[in-house]
């Protein structure tokens, strides 16, 4: 390969020469490597929940379906490489869950809406299966996220004590117009 095919090909691929001579494509310098180690040290520290699933064999119309579920309740989803995956975990002191294989990462401030985003889209998809997981810092299996995705979520626990609240409250005004009632009926 002559120097003007390389410089032809470095203006078309966006890989540096280096990169292009070695023939890795999934090549990643160190310095991006150590960026997104620390973007991701920083959303883990700064989260409550991660969900590790497999998502082999999963088309890219599938995966973007989990990510616009996730993108609504707040949740992030990505696929990150297993070792920088695993130093930016133990950064965020997460340890405790061997990670192998194929791998996309729920993470969440909401525990419930990880889980319930990874148990649901599992649920739809046989190839999305949930491997293991952080709640609250904490390892989990898949037994314990499975179960935190059947609690209800945050807007239905304010409903619920929402309802709560209001049933003293509506309880009186029924007795205070049943009061009434029985008044208008005896004048």
């Amino acid at each position: 390969m002559g120097a003007s095919t390389v410089s032809v090909v470095s203006l078309i691929v966006p890989f540096t020469p280096l990169e292009v001579m070695s023939g890795k494509e999934n090549y990643m310098l160190k310095s991006k490597k150590a960026e997104v180690i620390e973007q991701l040290t920083a959303s883990f520290a700064n989260t409550t929940a991660v969900v590790i699933c497999d998502y082999k064999g999963l088309t890219v119309g599938q995966l973007e379906e989990l990510r616009k579920a996730a993108r609504a309740k707040d949740t992030s989803v990505q696929v990150v490489k297993n070792t920088l995956a695993t130093i930016a975990l133990n950064n965020a002191d997460m340890s405790g869950v061997e990670i192998k294989d194929t791998n996309i990462f729920i993470w969440s401030d909401d525990v419930i809406a990880a889980a319930k985003i990874a148990a649901d889209f599992a649920k739809k998809n046989d190839k999305f299966v949930i491997k293991a997981g952080y709640l609250d810092k904490e390892p989990a299996d898949v037994a314990k996220i499975e179960a935190f995705a059947k609690l209800p979520g945050r807007e239905e626990l304010l409903g619920m004590l929402a309802a709560t609240w209001m049933a003293p409250v509506t309880n009186f005004t029924i007795g205070l117009d049943a009061l009434r009632k029985k008044n208008e009926e005896e004048a």
